[in-house]
């Protein structure tokens, strides 16, 4: 039985000072693209964590430059994630001696490109391209 390996190119953002659950939609947006189509989408989005996105999605496509992939752009997004990551936490002085808890969230972005055709044969994929 033969079995085929996906090569995946990674690359991720630890420790961004920005809230996973606003990257979240972002990251559903682009998950499935190919990597220029995303790179154009992220360009003209007006939020900050699209900028934090694009600049992950150009250093997974570096690292598939690095690694001998001829053309980066017809590399599809396979894996478009983020994670929360650790929250600094203050202490906000409320009345009659009260105290809410403040909370400054951080995530972590991953992003992984994989090949289009590799991916198709993948079991269970569907074909989403346009």
């Amino acid at each position: 039985m033969a079995t085929t390996t996906t090569q995946t190119y990674q690359a991720t953002h630890r420790f961004a000072r920005i809230s996973v659950r606003k990257l979240l939609p972002i990251l559903d947006l682009i998950r499935g693209k190919f990597a220029d189509d995303a790179v154009d989408v992220m360009r003209y989005l007006p939020h900050r964590g699209a900028r934090m996105i694009e600049k992950v999605l150009k250093s997974a496509m570096a690292n598939a430059e690095d690694r001998g992939v001829r053309n980066v752009g017809d590399l599809v997004i396979s894996d478009s994630r983020g994670e929360g990551g650790p929250m600094f936490k203050r202490l906000m002085p409320r009345a009659r001696g009260m105290a809410y808890m403040i909370r400054r969230r951080s995530s972590h972005i991953i992003i992984g490109l994989s090949d289009y055709d590799t991916l198709a044969a993948a079991p269970g994929a569907r074909d989403d391209r346009d």
